[in-house]
């Protein structure tokens, strides 16, 4: 499609653009004409955006079904949304990682944030695995995945396709081997310290969570010589990095065995099995039991999945999130520390923290706040849109 052949669509009267100029990225369905032109428009293509006097705003994928109707995709109105186009964009967030970081072990691009909406890429040294949560990249993954290759110089490509977003965008769920292959068996990744065990093709979302790299070295510097409890744990995240730190020893608890003999597997190559347990089963079940058998650490860490992922369960999320502070706090020596993390972008810093306060004075504990994490810096934050900045680690002293 050449650029004068797009499609123009355009906001309602009611619609003010000042966000989108001040680089607000999305435009939902209440807010743009929604004939049935644009109703008729294939899911992901690259039109024109209009304000409500014909001034055009820029270019925008468009999913007619979705409640996020629009994605902004370059404010000059001109461009060319093509693999030179995606090309330019992977060099950009590639300058930045390998900057931050001494090996190719990151996530290389994190959606709106690196200027690809919906796109998330984690990178695994030769092997990247991209997430096309819109209907824009899936179009284009041909595209997509040719730059990558070029730009980054990874030999397979992988597209994980269970990322929440692409059902409210109608795409399927069909994982892909887009170049090369798979690797058949979990790659080692080494952060901080502790080798964690990647799948790539198995596990949860793109096979690791590189987004509390940060979080995991904090709570490693404090857990020289203590005993280490890692609920949620997932392939042994903060646990592992507690063993890298000098922890005596560290229970992982999580509801997946898989999960669980993945950091097992990460605990013996580091050479530290002998200092790890797990204990697979639901947390809250397994926090209530812990306590009971009069279990005491001096470090806890709970890092869930996201309780409140969008707003309607906002108020359940903080209830949740109360609970596991109420839960975990009695475990706690005294002296010691508790971190509570959130991967909901739809509870605040002030509501999350506010959840835990309540249930740290709950279960009768007084806390000093410590230190306040975020996601690591290949996790960067599009100042405009509030979702982009989802990840909260709570440190407190009890």
């Amino acid at each position: 499609m050449t650029q004068p052949d797009l499609p123009t669509v355009r906001l309602l009267p009611k619609s003010k653009p000042q966000a989108l100029r001040r680089g607000y990225p999305w435009v939902y369905a209440n807010e743009l004409v929604v004939d049935r032109r644009t109703r008729n428009l294939a899911a992901g293509t690259v039109a024109r955006l209009e304000d409500n006097e014909r001034k055009l705003l820029g270019l925008v994928g468009v999913t007619p079904s979705s409640k996020i109707i629009c994605r902004m995709l370059d404010r000059n109105p001109e461009a060319s949304i093509d693999k030179a186009w995606l090309a330019a964009k992977l060099t950009r967030a590639l300058e930045l990682r390998t900057r931050l970081f001494p090996a190719p072990y990151y996530r290389l691009v994190h959606a709106e944030a690196d200027g690809l909406p919906g796109v998330i890429i984690d990178r695994f040294g030769d092997t990247a695995v991209i997430q096309p949560n819109a209907a824009w990249a899936e179009l284009l993954l041909p595209e997509l995945t040719e730059a990558l290759a070029e730009v980054a110089g990874v030999k397979n490509i992988l597209k994980n396709a269970g990322g929440r977003g692409r059902q409210l965008e109608g795409l399927d769920d069909q994982d892909a081997v887009l170049l090369g292959q798979a690797p058949e068996a979990p790659l080692p990744v080494e952060m901080n310290g502790a080798t964690y065990m990647a799948d790539l093709t198995g596990g949860q979302k793109t096979g690791l969570f590189y987004d509390q790299r940060p979080n995991h070295g904090f709570a490693a510097r404090l857990a020289s010589g203590q005993k280490m409890l890692d609920v949620f744990s997932h392939v042994g995240g903060f646990a592992l990095a507690a063993l890298a730190g000098g922890a005596t020893s560290a229970l992982s608890v999580d509801g997946s065995a898989s999960a669980l003999a993945l950091a097992e597997e990460g605990a013996k190559r580091m050479g530290a099995a002998e200092r790890f347990a797990t204990r697979q089963g639901d947390a809250f079940d397994t926090l209530e039991a812990l306590g009971t058998e009069g279990e005491r650490f001096g470090l806890v860490v709970c890092d869930p999945p996201a309780f409140a992922p969008a707003k309607p369960a906002l108020e359940a999320g903080l209830r949740a999130y109360e609970k596991v502070a109420r839960l975990s706090a009695p475990l706690v020596e005294e002296g010691g520390y508790l971190v509570l993390c959130s991967c909901s972008h739809a509870a605040d810093l002030s509501s999350f923290t506010g959840a835990c306060l309540r249930g740290i004075g709950r279960a009768g504990r007084r806390a000093q706040l410590l230190h306040t994490g975020f996601a690591g810096p290949d996790h960067p934050l599009l100042p405009q849109l509030a979702e982009s900045g989802y990840l909260k680690a709570l440190v407190f002293r009890l």
